[in-house]
């Protein structure tokens, strides 16, 4: 297993910057919007032949009346718990904030390794305003630059230093299940359920999710790898840059992911942006499962309820009517493990081999009995199926 290494600070230091310039992608979404990262965000990175694992949090702020803010300092408190040495980023030309002293309180607290990283250190001018980083009291301080990268081979020579040596696990070949759906359909609720602990922002404001996400997860002896992505809308409501990426990432999800757990909002309807998610799916050849959220909301309920809603389920699906429907409800996590039995028998399915001998015997009759159209008037022969 890889060591965690954590990067906190107020919002809009370059945090995020920095984690893309060290997994060297855009992974986490970049703006000039203070707190666009909303969830800890994940990545790998490598220095010296040693890796380890990066966690990119939300701008630290203490005492927020904003509900994303106030959700975003647990998050980030969470982010430190799980890490083995912690990247504290601030910004020279702010100087030293009151906010940068209460991380610096929060931090001293945990008693892991901190490595203050002073950046936008990008011109000779700047390195004696950095001086007064000292006042916080941390023993490694380094003065670097986010965007082109200077100073930063210096902290990463002594952190991997001071990172502990683990065993590595690989985890790529893990299943990767994603999960996906318009905004505010439930699906970082899902998750959340499935998984006893507030992993995701979640509140009743649409769009808390902006960053796709793993997740380790293992159920039913079978383990596999959770994706919860940004909800997926409509292009004409794409209107920020900040947006676009966020669609791009749950786009990027259904393509390198090996089963689409589809989840949609019962009391909404399966609506023609679910239908459009959908069809994405089946173009990528991804097997599917679709979960009715919050079917514990749907009003005036009978015998025939669930049929029925599932027969509508199907007539949008058409010509895939053998796509599995489970009903579900996040919040009383209704029938949520037989969502996740169900898309791990569509993986098992999916990865199935059948012998020649098998397909032989079922494929030949019918072939014969209806054969090819000839060709040049000479029929084809099939000799055997594989």
């Amino acid at each position: 297993m890889m060591s965690i290494v954590a990067v906190v600070g107020r919002p809009n230091v370059g945090k995020s910057t920095f984690f893309n310039r060290l997994i060297q992608r855009r992974e986490a979404i970049v703006d000039a919007v203070s707190g666009v990262t909303r969830d800890r965000h994940y990545g790998k990175s490598d220095w010296n032949g040693k890796e380890f694992s990066l966690i990119d949090t939300g701008g630290y702020v203490k005492g927020s009346d904003d509900i994303f803010e106030a959700e975003i300092d647990k998050q980030v408190e969470l982010a430190i718990d799980e890490a083995d040495a912690i990247i504290f980023m601030v910004d020279v030309e702010s100087g030293v904030t009151g906010m940068d002293q209460e991380v610096a309180k929060l931090l001293r607290r945990s008693k892991k390794p901190i490595f203050l990283a002073i950046n936008k250190v990008d011109a000779a001018s700047r390195v004696n305003d950095a001086l007064e980083f000292y006042s916080l009291g941390f023993e490694h301080q380094y003065n670097l630059s986010s965007i082109n990268g200077s100073g930063t081979g210096e902290l990463l020579d002594d952190l991997v230093k001071a990172l502990p040596e683990r065993e590595e696990e690989d985890n790529s070949e893990l299943p990767r299940f994603a999960v996906v759906g318009r905004p505010n359909a439930g699906k970082s609720s899902f998750i959340n359920a499935l998984i006893g602990q507030d992993r995701y922002i979640v509140t009743d404001i649409a769009g808390t999710t902006r960053d796709s996400i793993d997740t380790k997860y293992n159920r039913f002896g079978f383990e596999f790898n959770l994706v919860d992505t940004a909800g997926i809308r409509k292009k004409s409501k794409v209107k920020e840059d900040l947006e676009f990426y966020s669609v791009m990432r749950s786009v990027r999800a259904i393509e390198h992911c090996d089963v689409i757990i589809l989840v949609f909002d019962a009391t909404r309807g399966f609506d023609g942006q679910v239908e459009n998610i959908f069809w994405l799916a089946q173009r990528n050849n991804k097997g599917i499962v679709i979960l009715a959220n919050k079917w514990d909301l749907v009003e005036d309920k009978e015998s025939s309820s669930v049929k029925d809603y599932e027969k509508y389920i199907r007539q949008q699906c058409e010509p895939f009517v053998d796509v599995p429907i489970v009903f579900i409800s996040a919040l009383t996590k209704q029938r949520i493990y037989k969502a996740i039995e169900t898309a791990v028998e569509v993986y098992e399915n999916r990865s199935k081999k059948i012998k020649t001998s098998e397909l032989n015997e079922v494929m030949l009759p019918i072939i014969q009995a209806y054969p090819p159209p000839a060709y040049k008037a000479k029929y084809v022969k099939i000799k055997f199926c594989t």
